[in-house]
């Protein structure tokens, strides 16, 4: 399992009962996770004097209690900042279990000691973008989203990152890629957190399609998964079939997990694979 300890403004701090108690920055949250199937004693204070919480509808969907919190605010991990906002679907802008990732690609980058070009597909709020970008790497950004590719250019000025040789691309990632082959464009790494229902319906199809658009030396390729219906190892058997065959190198497969303070256990949060030539 890859670990994402590192955080100090973020910490998982207890998970029960479906649910995940957060500190974001000097904000207490509580958000689902189905994950969390253990009904373990609550005793943390915080479970009740949360900021915020995020409670499901038994119609579907859900909704914010968030009367304590502001519209957004700021967290740092490491050299990046980034503005946090609860938004529909529980979500924060922030998937902070991929932090070690972020770390993984900026070592990557910093280590090739060449210009390296990195494409962000589904690239959201732009977190991984900027890893890339402060690394040293020049970035596309691709995400279909206007609201998404603008709060990503937000993070990008909070981290001092604005000026950054960063193309922010508001579009259909598959057309996108489509275009960039026939325009002859090559990237040395490839970063994509694909929607569910991309990686349950068409994962084989669109990675086939980016191979396309790597370039004769490539770095590394970065896979996200937040489906359970995919096991690291189908990654695995996908990047080692495409790239591998291709390049040569190496996939590496794993859950991604979050250290959770109370039980000094680890909450699974997907799964990621990082091939590398």
């Amino acid at each position: 399992m890859f670990i994402s300890d590192k955080w100090k403004d973020f910490e998982l701090i207890d998970c029960s009962k479906g649910e995940k108690l957060e500190r974001w920055g000097e904000y207490i949250l509580v958000r689902p996770d189905p994950q969390a199937i253990w009904e373990t004693p609550r005793r943390d204070e915080r479970w009740k004097l949360r900021d915020g919480r995020y409670q499901r509808s038994e119609s579907g969907g859900g909704s914010w209690d968030k009367s304590a919190l502001p519209e957004s605010w700021q967290i740092r991990y490491g050299e990046l900042r980034f503005n946090v906002r609860p938004m529909n679907f529980k979500h924060t802008g922030i998937f902070p279990e991929q932090a070690c990732n972020w770390d993984w690609a900026m070592e990557k980058i910093r280590r090739a000691q060449r210009p390296i070009s990195v494409l962000n597909l589904f690239g959201y709020t732009g977190a991984a973008t900027l890893a890339c970008a402060k690394a040293g790497a020049s970035v596309c950004h691709v995400d279909a989203a206007k609201g998404m590719v603008a709060w990503g250019r937000e993070n990008a000025a909070a981290s001092g990152l604005a000026d950054a040789p960063i193309r922010w691309i508001v579009d259909d990632c598959a057309k996108f890629v489509e275009r960039e082959i026939r325009r002859g464009r090559r990237y040395d790494a490839i970063i994509m957190d694909p929607p569910v229902w991309k990686l349950e319906k068409d994962l084989w199809g669109f990675v086939s399609l980016c191979a396309g658009v790597l370039s004769d030396e490539p770095l590394f390729v970065l896979i996200n998964s937040y489906t359970t219906g995919l096991s690291p190892s189908v990654l695995s058997y996908v990047t080692e079939s495409i790239f591998t065959k291709k390049y040569g190198g190496r996939s590496d497969s794993r859950e991604l997990g979050l250290p959770v303070t109370a039980s000094g256990l680890v909450l699974p949060c997907g799964a990621t694979d990082r091939w590398e030539r």
